[in-house]
């Protein structure tokens, strides 16, 4: 059984689904996904998130907010403890630095950032790390906040082999997606080669970044099988071996989780 460790369902187009949110678990559920991580990217759409899995036993969530959600910006350290110490979050996040897209927000990013992997300490509960283009900055801060206490993952990675052994040596997992199957991904693909099975993830970050051959598509959590496969292949093994080892790598992490 596979898991989607990380996928935003109260952003999916639901209208394109018969039984909105039923359908969309039910696909990945007939494809072997057991369980599902809904990650927030949002304090002020957390409650509502929240309440839109609250229904499905086999869905986590996190708080968090996205380091381009800057809407959030005003948000004090205590409102985020407030809402992640909510016994139905398993993690915080998603968190982190993301200089591509916004560079001029360096300085809100990074009080953010710090915020988060404070909260997450002295909640205990892992990180959810989004980074783009921060490969040191990201690691530096992880190290000065005592990130290595709670662990967490490097989601949707795209970065170097060298900022994922230097994640992994603080006890991070490296989780992968659907951008590993592009043409473009040659040296992602290299690198996936070299981390250790028993560090990756795998995922989906629906609605975005359907993998091949779904590409251009709204994605959704069954895909993460397409993920799992293709990065199955890429490590030399069985999809069964993949499945046992990144579902359980998932648990490890995300131990408030409850397997069903």
């Amino acid at each position: 059984m596979l898991v989607d460790s990380h996928c935003h369902l109260d952003r999916l187009k639901l209208d394109e689904f018969e039984n909105g949110l039923d359908t969309v678990l039910a696909n990945a559920e007939q494809q072997g996904v057991e369980h599902f991580l809904c990650v927030c990217v949002s304090l002020q759409d957390f409650n509502k998130m929240r309440d839109a899995v609250a229904g499905y036993n086999n869905v986590s969530i996190s708080c968090g907010v996205h380091p381009l959600h800057q809407e959030d910006a005003a948000y004090t350290y205590d409102d985020l403890i407030a809402l992640a110490a909510d016994p139905s979050v398993v993690a915080i996040g998603e968190t982190g630095l993301d200089f591509y897209y916004s560079p001029d927000s360096k300085a809100i990013q990074t009080e953010s950032f710090r915020k988060h992997v404070r909260a997450a300490v002295e909640l205990n509960k892992p990180l959810i790390i989004h980074t783009r283009d921060a490969r040191q900055l990201t690691i530096d801060i992880l190290r000065e906040e005592g990130a290595e206490k709670v662990g967490g993952v490097l989601h949707c990675f795209t970065e170097s082999l060298e900022m994922a052994q230097q994640a992994m040596e603080l006890g991070f997992y490296i989780s992968i997606s659907g951008i590993v199957t592009f043409k473009n991904a040659k040296e992602l693909q290299d690198t996936v080669r070299q981390i250790p099975l028993e560090r990756l993830l795998v995922e989906t970050d629906s609605p975005w970044l359907a993998p091949i051959p779904y590409r251009g598509k709204q994605n959704q959590p069954a895909y993460v099988k397409n993920v799992a496969q293709f990065v199955a292949d890429l490590k030399g093994v069985s999809l069964e071996e993949l499945a046992q080892v990144t579902t359980q790598n998932y648990y490890d992490l995300f131990a408030l989780s409850k397997k069903v």
